[in-house]
């Protein structure tokens, strides 16, 4: 076993997946079994079958030349696992064992993790010249495991993070999300400190620079970023939105005559900021909509004195799906802002909650899904299929969102029957 696993036994954690190394070449493993999958002839890499379950299996290697920072132009098989794991990227995970020899770690992989230091093998600068998206893996590793970079590591990285633009997007991406939802995403400020959000992620570096000036505001707009990002639960969606919630605040950030500083619509430019963002970075259609309306809305409504009727119009503006998530931003937005009428703002807030809670358990509607007629039923009282039909549901949901008393499929009837009249005279 090699890399991460044994990595992850240390800790006592249970890993992902198993990764095994061997002196073995491709053909030979592939004789050995009766199942195999030619995964990566070319790298050495052959998965093994066994039990439904596959294994990965790599031949001692060496690296060639690396051209494009990323890949070896060639790989040389070898006999030595000493070789095998000198090209590997962090100490923490270039250690092997078997149950013979059991732990084999040669380059103070055990030491590092229990002096909680992320540091390379052998030389940082030679190590993140072969593959620059290493410099994203070495600070997100210390984001998951709560770790210190080793000073020679973090000077290789300042001096290196520009060539992570020869990185995929894809790539980039990974990391960025694991980053994210780590135990302690607010790394990213050494990701930005380091140089390396700057490469892919310059928004955030901007955000970064933005003061903010203002009694319900403490920190530049990304510090108070990093500690709203703290105060969430390591969901993708929840992070990201966290992430990106004020990210339009550099573009709009305006200054009054006392000094104060004001950001003016920066939901929607941070919705569109942040779409962008996404798209770049090549995230799903899914993620995208379901982060952007988040960072749209984040704001949305909760300034106002809670009521019932406010609120389902705001779920139905919002969406069913969205509008939960909207509390666990807004929460940890109250949290990473100032003392300033804290106590008043987290209080609204549950009220808010609370009338959420009770407007489930009534079932009340708030989309046209929950209206009790459909356009089924509004042909059968002679309406043609067509806009009025659509015209008509959004007008009986309208007076379902004011009356939700009023949502029985004989009331809105009649009340069709009855606009129906009013619009043909």
């Amino acid at each position: 076993m090699v890399g991460g696993c044994v990595r992850d036994s240390i800790l006592g954690r249970t890993p992902q997946d198993w990764d095994i190394t061997t002196s073995a070449r491709p053909e030979q493993v592939k004789a050995l079994f009766r199942r195999t999958i030619d995964t990566g002839l070319q790298h050495g890499t052959v998965t093994v079958m066994l039990d439904g379950e596959g294994y990965e299996v790599t031949t001692y290697r060496i690296d060639g030349k690396y051209e494009d920072s990323r890949h070896p132009t060639e790989v040389t098989f070898t006999p030595s696992l000493e070789e095998d794991l000198r090209r590997r990227d962090l100490t923490i995970n270039a250690m092997a064992y078997n149950h013979e020899k059991g732990l084999v770690d040669l380059y103070g992989g055990l030491e590092d993790i229990r002096d909680k230091v992320i540091r390379c093998v052998g030389d940082p600068l030679e190590r993140f010249g072969e593959d620059a998206l290493r410099i994203l893996r070495a600070v997100r590793f210390a984001a998951q495991l709560g770790y210190t970079v080793h000073g020679d590591t973090v000077e290789a990285i300042r001096h290196l993070a520009p060539t992570l633009e020869k990185i995929s997007a894809e790539r980039i991406q990974t990391e960025l999300v694991k980053l994210a939802t780590s135990s302690h995403p607010a790394y990213l400020r050494s990701a930005y400190e380091w140089g390396i959000t700057k490469v892919f992620l310059p928004e955030f570096d901007a955000a970064m620079e933005t003061p903010q000036k203002h009694p319900h505001h403490r920190g530049s707009v990304g510090e108070h970023t990093l500690w709203a990002l703290e105060e969430t639960r390591p969901d993708k969606v929840i992070r990201l939105a966290a992430l990106f919630h004020d990210i339009g605040k550099a573009a709009t950030l305006s200054v009054d005559e006392a000094g104060i500083t004001h950001f003016y619509g920066h939901a929607q430019v941070g919705a569109e900021m942040t779409e962008k963002i996404l798209r770049r970075l090549k995230f799903d259609r899914d993620t995208m909509r379901a982060v952007c309306r988040l960072v749209l809305y984040h704001d949305y409504g909760y300034d106002l004195e809670p009521d019932l009727r406010q609120l389902r119009r705001m779920v139905n503006k919002i969406g069913e799906d969205a509008f939960p998530g909207l509390f666990e931003i807004r929460r940890a937005d109250i949290l990473a802002q100032s003392d300033y009428l804290r106590g008043e703002k987290l209080a609204r807030l549950d009220r808010w909650q609370e009338l959420y809670r009770e407007l489930l358990e009534k079932g009340q509607c708030v989309s046209l899904k929950d209206l009790a007629v459909t356009g089924s039923d509004l042909i059968g009282i002679g309406m043609k299929p067509g806009r009025e039909i659509g015209a008509m549901l959004e007008n009986l949901l309208e007076l379902v969102l004011e009356e939700p008393e009023r949502n029985t499929r004989e009331t809105l009837l009649a009340e069709a029957e009855k606009l129906r009249s009013g619009s043909a005279l």
